[in-house]
């Protein structure tokens, strides 16, 4: 669990509020971007606090916006404050900020799916994996619509321990949809069970930390919103490379309501499916007709192993892919039907020529 921090002793100049900045400077949240701004200082506080002590820490968000957690983050006595944002309509409003807090905030115009954070704070940060976390902490309020694809490359990035995860166990604390939260945090049995709470608690200790109610965003989206702490796992609980752990999770989870044993049998080929799932299910140990949401880590990375074995055994099989085999099927039962229908006439010059 996140350590609760006192926001610190620097504070901001006076400065027009959130929703002056938006009017100032005309801004309005994208709807292809999926934005929603939160103006709320006493929740944006809130999400600072419960992000534990940032005293000295190199806090990098993601997603600032018009900079209402930014503004937080920086009352919170950090060493510095790197904000990555994509949306140039914000930058003015964040450099009124960096000027308002003189070598605390750097501003990068970019895309957090493609910025090298590894290269961004200084060498001295890093720390080896098993010790402490570095002081470094990622914060943001992310567009609905890169949440999920991030918090996966994220985690790829911790399995390699790199990206944010070069410098150490970097905790991250970031909002989602509430139900995306909740299934980062489902347990097994739980209805919210799904392939993001495997692939986030066999690498991380993750804690859903409150939600904010949607009424408290502009515009208000459908939903709620959660925010939730990642602290990354010295030992992860399934010690297979992330590719092979994503793959087996996936498959077993594209049938999510039936037995197990129907999304398994995804990863071998059809001429040898049957067999192979079975001996799969039997070398984990595993009962065949559990459904998906009632397996446990620990289920997960028996057929992990399992898995891996096989692979070892017959390499192709790491590279099978169930829907590449399913287009060539349809690709070759196409061309059939093709030459199958030819016109009379073709028909009878092909004899002809026969």
């Amino acid at each position: 669990m996140a350590a609760s921090g006192k926001l610190g002793t620097f504070r901001l100049p006076p400065l027009p509020t959130i929703r002056e900045i938006i009017k100032l400077y005309q801004l309005r949240a994208a709807k292809q971007l999926s934005q929603n701004f939160l103006l709320d200082l006493r929740l944006t506080d809130k999400i600072v606090r419960k992000a534990g002590n940032l005293t000295d820490v190199y806090v990098y968000e993601v997603g600032p916006g018009p900079g209402g957690i930014t503004r937080s983050i920086l009352n919170a006595d950090i060493a510095e404050l790197l904000v990555v944002e994509k949306d140039t309509r914000f930058i003015p409003g964040l450099q009124m900020l960096s000027d308002a807090a003189p070598g605390k905030l750097r501003i990068v115009h970019g895309d957090v799916l493609t910025f090298k954070i590894e290269k961004a704070f200084p060498e001295h940060l890093k720390r080896k994996w098993e010790d402490d976390p570095p002081n470094v902490h990622i914060i943001g309020n992310l567009p609905f619509s890169v949440s999920t694809p991030l918090i996966i490359k994220w985690l790829e990035k911790m399995s390699l321990q790199d990206g944010p995860f070069a410098y150490g166990r970097t905790p991250m604390t970031l909002t989602f949809q509430k139900e995306v939260a909740e299934r980062l945090v489902a347990t097994t049995g739980s209805k919210q069970r799904s392939r993001l709470s495997i692939m986030a608690q066999y690498l991380c200790n993750v804690e859903h930390l409150f939600t904010i109610p949607g009424k408290a965003f502009v515009p208000k989206p459908e939903v709620d919103v959660g925010v939730v702490h990642f602290t990354p796992l010295i030992q992860p609980r399934i010690e297979q490379p992330f590719k092979l752990v994503e793959k087996v999770v996936q498959n077993v989870f594209q049938f999510r309501r039936k037995y197990c044993h129907r999304g398994l049998g995804m990863l071998f080929p059809e001429a040898r499916r049957l067999e192979s799932t079975g001996k799969l299910l039997q070398l984990a140990d595993i009962d065949p007709t559990l459904r998906p949401i009632h397996l446990s880590l620990t289920h997960f990375k028996s057929l992990c192993d399992v898995y891996r074995k096989m692979c070892d055994e017959d390499p192709q099989l790491l590279t099978y892919n169930f829907r590449e085999e399913l287009k060539q099927k349809k690709h070759k039962s196409r061309s059939q039907e093709d030459r199958g229908s030819a016109s009379p006439r073709q028909a009878g010059r092909r004899g002809l020529e026969g």
